[in-house]
């Protein structure tokens, strides 16, 4: 299967704007988009940036075929709209966080700034990618937090969305995995492949014990043998054993067993006992089954002497919740400050083209505060709330640094980061920096995020003009 992302990797609605502009001499206008999100996953506290490389190459190469052409022909779009089409590359400029940053709800992650119709374009692709990647690594994080000196590997592309499971392979090392079993991603992206047997060739021989040295034979280094297909404490372990003593005749190690079903702690307390009763206190117990982030922390707090946890399913799908709600919203164009009015208030969008303060403490720990500010404005004194404007700090005193930054200029990636591991230890020191009363599972706390003044007062008159109402 060979996918090349076009042009129509979009939705039916952003081409059709775009014959709008086209048709109505608009295309030319400069306008100003802001990516951001509403909502934390996981009932969580934070949220870890993730794709944005893969974003800024698709936007590089993104291109209408000629077979794209004739298909949007055939779909009644005007020749003319096509023919411009037919020479379209994305021109406009991208600001925004570093892959890998910490971010939270109402902020703009990414600034995208570009003719009217080029960035309307590029709309679907972006959300598309931001919004997986950024919440299969947060997932990751969220079960790295709680085994943070354990090995973790991603095992969820059989059962991930479909070619989703590539980006969820390369989201789930950003969050902190150590390697992923999904072979395709690992050659892609450079990461550590991993993986062990399944049932079925265990089932495959008349004998466990057969199996398992043939399987040892054929894979003599990393071997790891799943032993509970029979029983696990009477014929797994012991025949893994029995293979294991062979392999040190000739002069390998097994590396590890697998256990997959069953009371996971209680299994791995007796498989290590029968380990280290027979001298291989060296061989790792790993271990998978509907794992996530709540049944790896109670297997910690048990002292589950457990070296190794494959996570499928619900890493790979982000369960429970499945989708960032992230959302690309208008906030300038043709020079002019544009808001989208709602009777929700959260959804009355923040005009103008902004910066992003993280407010910090002495020593560098997150404050617990971001600054959404007017993008030629300082670090302002004061923020408020952005839909209570009873509630405000002042910040005056404390240290801040701008979050967005040039990502791409002109149609071109500035400085990119595509080396995986360099942003995991980005995000990894990142989160370090948050309080850990942010970081805990239940009810953590919640990160503010507040806008200047001039932000204020330009949505307060925007909401005004249209509706003849002062904002509350």
């Amino acid at each position: 299967m060979n996918i090349q992302l076009t042009g129509t990797y979009t939705d039916s609605y952003q081409l059709a704007m775009g014959q709008a502009y086209f048709s109505n001499n608009l295309h030319h206008k400069p306008a100003v988009f802001d990516y951001f999100f509403r909502k934390i996953p996981f009932k969580g506290g934070y949220v870890i940036f993730a794709g944005l490389a893969e974003l800024l190459k698709a936007i590089e190469d993104l291109r209408f075929s000629e077979e794209d052409l004739s298909y949007l022909a055939e779909s009644g779009y005007d020749k003319n709209y096509l023919n411009y089409l037919r020479d379209f590359r994305f021109k406009g400029s991208l600001y925004g966080v570093s892959e890998g940053e910490i971010i939270f709800p109402t902020e703009p992650i990414i600034r995208v700034e570009g003719n009217m119709l080029e960035i309307q374009l590029i709309e679907t692709l972006l959300l598309n990618i931001l919004n997986f990647s950024s919440l299969i690594a947060t997932k990751t994080a969220r079960i790295r937090s709680v085994a943070p000196d354990r090995i973790i590997s991603e095992f969820g592309l059989r059962r991930a969305q479909g070619l989703g499971g590539l980006f969820a392979s390369r989201s789930a090392i950003i969050g902190g995995a150590d390697s992923t079993s999904n072979v395709f991603a690992a050659k892609k992206y450079g990461l550590k492949s991993s993986g062990t047997m399944a049932h079925s060739f265990v089932q495959m021989f008349d004998d466990e014990l057969e199996a398992f040295r043939s399987f040892a034979k054929a894979n003599p280094e990393n071997c790891i043998l799943l032993v509970d297909t029979y029983d696990t404490l009477k014929s797994g372990v012991p025949n893994a054993i029995k293979v294991a003593k062979e392999m040190e005749k000739d002069g390998h190690r097994l590396y590890g067993i697998r256990l997959d079903s069953g009371d996971l702690s209680y299994f791995a307390r007796k498989s290590r006992q029968q380990l280290d009763d027979a001298g291989l206190q060296y061989v790792k117990i790993a271990a998978s089954n509907q794992l996530d982030e709540y049944v790896v922390r109670s297997l910690m707090q048990q002292k589950a002497p457990i070296d190794i946890f494959g996570v499928g399913t619900n890493l790979a799908i982000g369960k429970p919740d499945a989708a960032l709600d992230g959302v690309y919203k208008l906030v300038m164009a043709d020079g002019i400050p544009r808001i989208k009015v709602s009777e929700n208030i959260s959804k009355i969008t923040l005009p103008e083209k902004k910066q992003v303060y993280r407010l910090l403490t002495k020593d560098q720990t997150f404050y617990g505060a971001d600054a959404i500010a007017e993008i030629n404005e300082d670090k302002p004194s004061k923020i408020t709330a952005p839909f209570d404007a009873h509630k405000s700090m002042h910040i005056a005193k404390l240290n801040a640094e701008a979050l967005l930054k040039p990502l791409m200029k002109n149609g071109k990636s500035i400085d990119l980061q595509e080396n995986i591991e360099e942003i995991k230890q980005f995000s990894q020191k990142r989160l370090a920096q948050l309080p850990p009363e942010y970081k805990r599972f239940e009810n953590p706390h919640v990160y503010k995020v507040g806008i200047s003044s001039k932000i204020q007062k330009s949505r307060d008159e925007l909401f005004f003009k249209y509706t003849g109402r002062k904002n509350q």
